[in-house]
């Protein structure tokens, strides 16, 4: 060993003693720190802070009891304080429950039972702070453009905030603000009465509809298959006609037979499209009296109808626009008829 080393010099009690009582200090600041809060310590927190204590040098066992209680004072104190603070008040959290249940019947149409809510002890309660909506407001220099801070003055140009600088989202007035309100109890209404529902498929001969509510409150969401939109153009001035509507609103023409049709579909509608008037370029069609069936066309008084040989006279009325079912080839009727006859049937 050499000789320069010096055995190291013993630490008075006294020191010793007062390093403990910090240690002890310091655990019990931590754990107040932790209850300044709603929650009081728990069980295992508090015996853990005296296991703590107990095992720290210059402490003495028997003083345990003295310090849970001394923190359940200071946890109990800090309670009370927060209780005291404007706004706190006290609520079961059966209650509490029971509103987020309400808020996700209103939102999602859904439907909880109280079995199904979290187990809670009727006397548990919690404290909650009432705090008012408060909505962010962002301001930006109409100089600049640079996003007003916490002041009035802007950092880029130091330019004192104005009138013109802009506003996000602008000031409503009170009539647009109560006809949010109003939209937005329309659309929780609408969300509790008309929930998202799903299909049914236990009946299989009822036909599947798809559908939601609609943000607005108005009328269900239903899916469809897509269709192909319909427009009819006046012959006389080329306008289109508006949907719903027979007369023209530039020319006032009634919609006839010669008005050209976007997509055309002459092969179902020979005679025009139902709700037509007769235009000067179409062609007469005329149906029997007795069956209502067509005659060919430009064929003359006397006629017999192909299907009941009544015959065609001036009496017989002309045939409406109206859709044709297409009339079967002969040709394929008799090949049709030949195969049937081929076939052997025991």
């Amino acid at each position: 060993m050499s000789s320069s080393a010096q055995p190291a010099e013993p630490v008075p009690k006294a020191d010793r003693e007062r390093k403990g009582i910090v240690k002890v200090f310091a655990k019990v600041k931590g754990v107040l720190r932790r209850t300044g809060t709603e929650r009081q310590p728990s069980a295992a927190a508090r015996s853990g802070a005296v296991a703590t204590a107990a095992t720290t040098p210059g402490t003495k066992t028997e003083d345990a009891p003295k310090l849970i209680s001394h923190v359940d004072a200071k946890a109990a104190e800090a309670r009370a304080l927060y209780e005291a603070m404007p706004g706190v008040s006290r609520l079961s959290k059966l209650e509490l429950f029971e509103e987020r249940a309400k808020k996700l019947n209103e939102r999602f149409g859904l439907e909880i039972h109280p079995m199904e809510w979290q187990s809670a002890i009727p006397s548990d309660t919690v404290l909650r702070m009432d705090k008012p909506i408060r909505m962010r407001i962002r301001r930006t220099c109409h100089r600049c453009n640079a996003t007003f801070g916490a002041t009035k003055e802007c950092p880029n140009c130091s330019h004192s905030r104005c009138t013109k600088c802009t506003r996000y989202p602008p000031k409503r007035s009170e009539a647009e603000i109560v006809a949010s309100r109003e939209r937005r109890a329309a659309q929780i209404k609408a969300n509790r009465e008309n929930a998202p529902i799903l299909p049914d498929y236990a009946p299989i001969e009822k036909e599947i509809v798809l559908k939601r509510p609609s943000k607005t409150g108005g009328q269900d969401l239903i899916h469809k298959k897509p269709r192909q939109r319909v427009r009819r153009t006046c012959h006389e001035c080329d306008t289109l006609f508006t949907a719903g509507t027979k007369t023209c609103e530039k020319c006032k023409h009634v919609r006839c037979t010669d008005c050209p049709r976007d997509p055309p579909k002459k092969d179902k509608y020979p005679f025009g499209y139902p709700g037509d008037a007769f235009g000067p370029k179409s062609v007469p069609h005329y149906e029997c009296l007795n069956c209502k069936t067509v005659y060919p066309t430009g064929v003359e008084d006397g006629t017999e109808c192909r299907k009941c040989k009544f015959p065609k006279s001036h009496a017989s009325p002309r045939a409406l626009p109206r859709k044709v079912e297409p009339t079967p080839d002969p040709e394929v009727i008799r090949r049709l008829q030949s195969k049937l006859d081929g076939l052997n049937l025991t």
